[in-house]
């Protein structure tokens, strides 16, 4: 998450988060990692309970494993500085770029790139951001000296994994947490607004350890050096005020941060975005009594499966799959679950107060 001097402020994702299609309420603040006491430098958890499993010569391998994980993955973290505040970054190729968070860019397009090893600041271009994401890739344009990270498989994480969160928090430049996968295949959705593209990131990497302001962007590694997902969503608690939720945080998976950057810097864009769309432009509908009903329908894509299944302009969407969507964010959770070329059943509110169920072939989700 990017942090703004002065200013404190840790990004928060929605409360309702998605796991396997399985919604469950969290309350969320941060992507962190803790440890595991018998931990190999691939990261697995050994169920070994024997006295060399705990004893002293575990505890020393353990700690080495971490020091050899930080040493090599922190040259590769960079210190990104906006002219509103400041967040982390994952050297990608010795070409220059970068990948971070779309919401640490903001809407900036040039910034200054400090390196974890020292130096100074180094001048960058925004390449692309997609905010749908929360995604982008700048280049920096003196690439001497740096160091690319190795990006791991985050379709081969495992549950209970150890892993280190590597970035800037507060602008404590080269910081590091740890903590372990505490759960995968997560949904989640950020607040939009200010500085929060409302971003809805799928397959999320939920993880521990604590993260602050300025964390988002940088590393999540495992202890074989690799980088398995990028830190984006703290998690809040509503019920203590909208303070911190310790040990629940957010970040998106390396598969889908390489996917991505290759786009990117190929195409200056993402042109894939994997996404299923239903080809409508829409926007939450309140009630009399101030709570959201549904997701109103403002405008339908030409020869989208919309426009096809005879949705309209003014049709109001209540469920999809059988699914309640009372706001445009639990739509967009929802479809972030299915696939491009599916077929989805609609249930819609029309104008004229009739109900009718249709069913859509679901596109491809623009990437602008």
């Amino acid at each position: 998450m990017a942090t703004t001097p002065g200013n404190r402020r840790i990004r928060h994702a929605r409360r309702n988060v998605i796991a396997a299609g399985v919604a469950g309420v969290l309350v969320v603040s941060g992507c962190g990692f803790i440890g595991s006491p018998a931990a190999t430098n691939t990261g697995d958890r050994r169920s070994d309970t024997s006295p060399t499993a705990t004893g002293p010569t575990s505890s020393v391998a353990e700690e080495q494993a971490y020091e050899r994980t930080i040493s090599q993955v922190l040259p590769s973290i960079v210190q990104i500085n906006t002219r509103g505040g400041l967040g982390s970054g994952v050297v990608y190729d010795t070409r220059g770029h970068i990948v971070t968070n779309a919401h640490v860019v903001g809407k900036s397009t040039s910034f200054e790139v400090t390196l974890a090893t020292g130096g100074k600041p180094r001048k960058a271009k925004l390449v692309a951001s997609y905010p749908l994401g929360d995604l982008a890739v700048i280049r920096v344009a003196d690439g001497a000296g740096l160091a690319p990270a190795t990006f791991g498989d985050s379709t081969k994480l495992r549950v209970g994994q150890i892993v280190l969160a590597m970035g800037n928090p507060l602008g404590l430049s080269g910081s590091v947490t740890n903590g372990i996968i505490s759960a995968l295949g997560r949904t989640v959705t950020e607040p939009q607004g200010e500085g929060s593209p409302g971003a809805t990131i799928t397959n999320a990497i939920q993880t521990s350890a604590s993260i602050n302001p300025g964390n988002s962007g940088g590393a999540l590694t495992n202890l074989a050096g690799e980088v398995i997902g990028i830190p984006t969503l703290a998690a809040i608690n509503p019920e203590l005020g909208g303070g911190a939720a310790p040990g629940i945080g957010f970040a998106i998976p390396s598969s889908t941060a390489k996917d991505i950057a290759e786009q990117i810097i190929k195409n200056g864009r993402v042109t894939n975005t994997r996404r299923a769309a239903l080809g409508v432009r829409v926007n939450t509908v309140v009630g009399p009594d101030g709570q959201p009903v549904g997701v109103g329908v403002a405008q339908v894509d030409v020869n989208s499966g919309a426009a096809k299944a005879g949705i309209r302009p003014g049709d109001i969407i209540l469920s999809v799959n059988g699914k309640p969507t009372p706001t445009a964010a639990a739509l967009s959770e929802i479809l972030a679950g299915l696939r491009p070329g599916s077929k989805a059943t609609v249930e819609l509110l029309h104008p004229d107060g009739k109900t009718s169920t249709v069913t859509v072939t679901l596109g491809v989700l623009s990437g602008s």
